[in-house]
């Protein structure tokens, strides 16, 4: 089964169930399904056809998803593209994926030119309201298409999309996923959330981000509801919306909890309804995870973790989650996932290792890059199927409980021992005077690399740099004490919230150099 049929079986089944609520209205399931064959209609009219690549940098709204299904409807593939993007960077991707329609959010007009120029683009809309727009609107090319259906054809093993990760280090890889790919994820996080037509969920995560585009998928599938959000920049009017709104599923990163933590008059935060909460991307601190568990009590928490190549891995039981709170639980439904020694070997309980998935839900491979492909889709036990190796180290527990330690080039050697930043990390968000912290390796002259923390105080906090390295030094081994600490008012952050930890060592070489 194909996405996009996922939301006509809705629209057929419940044609006047609310599907997506936002600042700009609301679209049952039949309009959204309307709405995205018009898009479909047009986009096959600028001569896109099954297997083509669209390109949407598009915000949170009724129309980028509209415009999203309209894609897959039309038989292609989108790539979502968070409109915080430079102009030059949106024109290399929309030229590596030789994409036919580019479809941009109104900031980049000033560079419409720019992306004119992309070779192979036959078309390029305006996304948003902008009535002078130097570049043809896409509400009204799609409104000239009446109500226009086009053949897609195509199967579940075409591709769906291709979602760029962050690039850390280079150029940002593609990562491919096929109807197929997308399906498997969708059905078992559904599974185990247990979501029903019955679930609103709340979601200020950029669709452009896997996390939030999943809010979407996963909703369309059962029949849910899904409140789009542009950002979370008035956290104490999104909690509002909890209660006035009757959400049942909000989905959460450490970035998102530590804002609302820090609001006052907690105490009046009502949300009856709530089902659940979700934490992916970054992992949660204990102390934040419990601070959050007093604040919704009847409120399950997931904790989980993926990447984009797989977009979940493993999630962990909530009934499991006081006693276990620094662990993301097993595989997720129908998949595996194992820990394996640098040769391969699986290790034993309490040792670090390489997380290993096995399940449909893993990428197709990185977009025109064998190379890259092949150091982390490898051959599995069988000799038909492949495997992703995650270039995350974990542990394990006796009862086979998945534990976090660090992605293999995060993890810092000093003084001749092997430190996991994110075991500081855990340490430093027990201070309650703390509202972010990240922890990298600095290079050193003596030791090779140092632990330094960054860290963003609370508010009207009189934090000092003893006072961090005492508290550390009270439960941590002394090679694992932020030898440095620096204030900060704010941390560098993706689109999606997570701490840009490669931009906080590339600083530290700097300094070093400047030495």
């Amino acid at each position: 089964m194909r996405l996009e049929e996922h939301l006509e079986t809705m629209a057929s089944r419940s044609p006047n169930r609310a599907a997506l609520i936002a600042d700009e209205g609301r679209l049952t399931y039949r309009e959204l399904d309307d709405a995205a064959a018009r898009h479909a209609a047009l986009f096959a009219a600028c001569g896109v056809i099954s297997g083509d690549r669209v390109v949407l940098c598009v915000d949170n709204s009724l129309e980028a998803v509209s415009a999203l299904y309209g894609v897959l409807k039309a038989g292609a593939a989108f790539c979502l593209v968070n409109p915080a993007t430079k102009a030059g960077k949106l024109a290399r991707i929309a030229e590596r994926l030789r994409a036919k329609v580019l479809v941009i959010h109104q900031r980049l007009l000033p560079a419409a030119n720019e992306l004119q120029d992309v070779p192979g683009l036959v078309a390029m809309y305006v996304a948003g309201p902008n009535p002078n727009a130097s570049a043809p609107r896409l509400s009204d090319a799609v409104a000239q298409q009446g109500e226009a259906k086009c053949d897609r054809g195509g199967i579940d093993l075409d591709l769906a999309y291709v979602s760029f990760t962050s690039g850390s280090t280079g150029e940002p890889k593609g990562v491919m996923m096929t109807h197929q790919n997308a399906n498997a994820a969708v059905s078992s996080i559904n599974t185990y959330l247990r979501s029903s037509e019955d679930d609103v969920v709340l979601s200020a995560l950029p669709l452009s981000f896997s996390y939030g585009l999943y809010q979407v998928l996963c909703s369309v599938m059962c029949g849910g509801t899904v409140i789009l959000e542009r950002d979370f920049a008035y956290p104490q009017k999104f909690l509002q919306r909890l209660s006035s709104d009757c959400v049942t599923g909000f989905p959460v990163v450490p970035t998102m909890v530590s804002l609302i933590l820090g609001l006052k008059n907690l105490a009046d935060v009502s949300a009856p309804q709530l089902r659940y909460i979700t934490n992916a991307a970054a992992a949660l601190s204990p102390a934040h995870g419990k601070r959050l568990r007093e604040l919704f009590p009847k409120a399950d928490l997931f904790a989980m973790y993926g990447m984009t190549e797989c977009v979940r891995g493993t999630y962990l039981n909530p009934a499991e989650y006081d006693q276990h709170p620094l662990s993301v639980g097993q595989a997720i439904p129908n998949t595996e996932a194992w820990i394996v020694s640098e040769n391969g070997e699986p290790v034993a309980p309490g040792e670090v290792g390489e997380l290993v998935i096995r399940g449909a839900n893993v990428m197709a491979g990185y977009w025109e890059d064998p190379v890259a492909t092949e150091a982390v889709v490898r051959r599995g036990r069988h000799s038909w199927e492949r495997v992703l190796w995650t270039g995350d180290l974990f542990r394990r527990d006796p009862e086979g409980r998945l534990y976090h330690v660090a992605r293999k080039d995060d993890l810092i050697k000093t003084r001749g021992e092997k430190v996991s930043p994110k075991e500081v990390e855990d340490i430093l968000y027990q201070m309650p005077q703390i509202a972010e912290a990240a922890v990298i390796g600095s290079p050193d002259p003596v030791f090779g690399s140092i632990v330094k923390a960054f860290i963003v105080p609370v508010e009207e906090s009189e934090l000092t740099v003893r006072q961090v390295q005492q508290h550390c030094a009270a439960q941590l081994e002394d090679y694992m004490v932020p030898r440095a600490v620096e204030f900060r008012m704010s941390l560098p952050k993706t689109a999606s919230g997570k701490i840009r930890k490669a931009e906080l060592r590339k600083e530290a070489e700097a300094v070093k150099k400047v030495i």
